[in-house]
């Protein structure tokens, strides 16, 4: 089950108020209360849902969209629904509450078109940006495994740096985002179409996605300034391209130097066998080229990166999950949606698998192995439930020893082992997503786990 955080509801109320009249990322378009009655802001939402269908009129009258894309893209009134901001509770600060914001995106008045828009963009990007990503934390670990332990390229005097951007979802204004897009597709594209949609097309589609995002918090009604959802795959897409543009002087200077580097959303990591004050000139060069883009580094032998930290010990790769066990959300499960069992379930075995290729030493796997383990047990679920999930994942990898063990050797092996079941799972996804993008995937959803247990 979900843990829930109990408060004061007044300071949760003042730092929601806070969050939105601070940031430069909203907009207070409306406010609602007991003498100003829903009217205006039906007349509002409603002439925002007839300003966007007539845009995609004037797009089918040009012939820029073919009529079947754009008669799914027309809104209905009647079906269209203003969210509501939400926030969740982030109680891993010492000492401090802060809020992460949630906002539903389904049967919105911009839903539609970001859907598309990402089916569009994402693939594309994702093609163009391929060498330069990493899509999980997994993925990251299995490439700098393949630099340091494979290609022998990690030294002695390697320093690793990471980048963390924190306004990642807000980064520049609606005009110079789509801007970026223009650029972007310009650069990359042999013609000026994408998939039969001309650059320009794609430029008005964005226009209408990212200047009609409203939402609603106690009776106020915002718009975004800058960005859009962060529930929606799309603002993940087009934030990712801004930063692309963003990290070409960077990586122009890396590849040059042959070093390793890839970002995963709003964390860049690469490593430097130059000087430091080299390096630190050139953040700075690049914080004074793109002021709007806020970033912190962390330079040294060893950092933090997607919640692992990794160590460069006299040349040899050392990496291990991150805990601060001094935190308040030791032994909590991660919040869900959805039947618990059925996700907690899903969340356990994909921990086991993450802890496999994340530690490099045997006994730190253990000792994550057992923290997983505990946070199951502390909240509530049976020795049954652990014995069958844990036995499936050794026998899974033909590596039933490993349970009782401490043997490094073995735990290399099993560890490739991993390597090779990662590998062939990429290739597995590729081509799942290849027909996605194609729309040929048909999806069969299920309450409950079916089929043998061995499946």
């Amino acid at each position: 089950m979900n843990s829930f955080y109990l408060g004061n509801l007044q300071n949760f109320q003042i730092k929601a108020n806070q969050y939105l009249s601070n940031s430069d990322s909203f907009q207070l378009i409306m406010t609602l209360n007991e003498t100003n009655d829903q009217e205006p802001l039906h007349d509002k939402f409603h002439g925002m849902i007839e300003s966007i269908n007539f845009a995609l009129k004037i797009l089918k009258h040009r012939k820029d969209i073919d009529p079947h894309t754009i008669t799914r893209l027309f809104l209905d009134p009647t079906k269209v629904q203003l969210s509501d901001m939400d926030f969740l509770c982030d109680i891993s600060h010492e000492n401090e509450l802060q809020l992460v914001p949630l906002l539903p995106h389904l049967n919105t008045m911009t839903s539609k078109i970001g859907q598309y828009l990402n089916q569009l963009l994402r693939p594309f990007a994702d093609r163009v940006m391929k060498t330069t990503q990493f899509h999980h934390d997994i993925d990251f670990i299995q490439k700098l495994n393949h630099y340091a332990c494979t290609q022998h390229r990690l030294t002695t005097t390697t320093l690793f740096c990471t980048i963390k951007i924190s306004n990642f979802y807000h980064l520049d204004s609606h005009t110079t985002i789509i801007d970026r897009i223009g650029y972007f597709l310009q650069d990359n594209l042999v013609t000026n179409k994408l998939e039969q949609i001309s650059i320009m097309t794609i430029k008005n589609l964005l226009q209408l996605f990212l200047y009609n995002n409203i939402f609603r918090y106690n009776e106020h009604i915002y718009t975004f300034t800058k960005g859009s959802p962060t529930t929606m795959p799309i603002t993940d897409t087009l934030s990712s391209i801004y930063l692309f543009q963003w990290q070409a002087k960077l990586l122009r200077i890396i590849k040059q130097k042959d070093e390793f580097f890839g970002r995963c959303e709003d964390e860049l990591f690469f490593t430097w066998n130059s000087s430091s004050n080299e390096l630190h000139d050139l953040l700075q060069s690049i914080k004074v080229q793109y002021p709007i883009v806020y970033f912190h580094t962390s330079i040294g032998s060893n950092v933090n990166y997607s919640n692992l930290y990794i160590v460069n010990q006299n040349g040899q790769l050392y990496t291990r999950i991150n805990r601060d066990t001094t935190l308040k959300e030791n032994y909590i499960l991660p919040y869900v949606t959805g039947h618990p069992k059925r996700m907690y379930s899903i969340w356990f075995r994909s921990a086991l698998i993450r802890a496999a290729g994340c530690c490099s030493l045997v006994k730190d796997f253990q000792q994550e192995r057992i923290y997983l383990e505990l946070t199951l047990l502390v909240n509530g679920y049976s020795l049954e439930f652990l014995e069958r999930h844990v036995e499936h994942f050794f026998d899974y990898f033909h590596a039933y020893k490993m349970r009782y063990l401490m043997d490094q050797m073995i735990y290399e092996t099993f560890r490739q082992h991993w390597f090779d079941f990662i590998t062939m799972k990429n290739e597995s996804q590729e081509m799942t997503q290849q027909i996605d993008d194609n729309g040929h995937l048909i999806r069969l959803n299920y309450l409950y786990e079916q089929g043998p247990r061995c499946q």
